[in-house]
């Protein structure tokens, strides 16, 4: 009897075969899906940060087109370039931001002057001197402004105790009109 025995362990074993070589299957398929989660994720950061890499290369250019469209006539090739650099880096995902009456944060605003008023409760940027840009959520370049708001208080140490700074500034311009978050 010991044969009949040994015939219904074959089908045990080949059963715990079975489910042992479809463990190792599910594992090596759950490995290889996060692989190509993990490529992608690496993909789309490598693009990411090659786009950041050209913005900021191309900074210089989209000042000297916010300037020429400040000072010079709207002439049809100078919008064709702006309406190009516009279209081009929106389709990339880069946005401009820094708008008067924004409320100011220092994380994303460089204040460059700083007017004092008493009927203003809170700081805002009265004036845009320089766009800021955005890339997604990333900040490629913080917006500089002027910040008009209630004097900081007198032992305030970012300002040694010297209150506000009432430097004047020009009164800036249009930032280049990119997609706005």
């Amino acid at each position: 009897m010991t044969g009949g025995g040994a015939r219904n362990t074959e089908p045990e074993q080949l059963r715990r075969l079975v489910e042992e070589r479809t463990a190792d299957l599910l594992r090596v398929k759950a490995e290889y899906d996060n692989y190509r989660k993990r490529v992608r994720r690496d993909r789309l950061a490598v693009r990411e940060i090659a786009v950041a890499n050209v913005l900021r290369a191309l900074l210089p250019v989209l000042d000297a087109v916010d300037r020429a469209w400040e000072h010079e006539p709207h002439t049809p090739g100078l919008t064709g370039i702006a309406d190009s650099l516009r279209e081009q880096l929106g389709s990339l995902g880069v946005s401009s931001f820094g708008e008067v009456g924004d409320p100011f944060d220092p994380a994303c605003h460089d204040a460059l002057t700083h007017r004092v008023r008493a009927d203003v409760d809170r700081l805002v940027c009265s004036a845009v001197l320089r766009p800021g840009y955005r890339l997604g959520d990333h900040l490629v370049r913080p917006a500089q402004v002027e910040v008009t708001g209630p004097a900081p208080p007198a032992d305030d140490p970012r300002t040694g105790g010297r209150g506000a700074s009432r430097a004047s500034a020009p009164t800036g311009r249009p930032p280049l009109p990119l997609a706005r978050n």
